[in-house]
């Protein structure tokens, strides 16, 4: 399975979901990963790779009902 958005686990763009998804932790575990470093690196790299991810990344395909 590839990288992609998440479709059901997100807060604003489903970056932190999808990657949360693609390795398989709960998506509250990244988001306060990513949180910390972002706050470790002073909050310059952390919105910016999110930025980044959130263009680069595409969303996951849609599952059939």
């Amino acid at each position: 399975m590839g990288l992609y958005r998440s479709r059901r686990n997100r807060i604003l763009a489903g970056v932190c979901g999808g990657i949360a998804e693609w390795v398989g932790w709960r998506p509250v575990s990244v988001r306060l990963v990513y949180i910390g470093v972002s706050i470790a690196t002073v909050m310059v790299h952390g919105p910016l790779v999110y930025v980044v991810l959130w263009i680069v990344m595409p969303k996951a395909p849609a599952t059939p009902r």
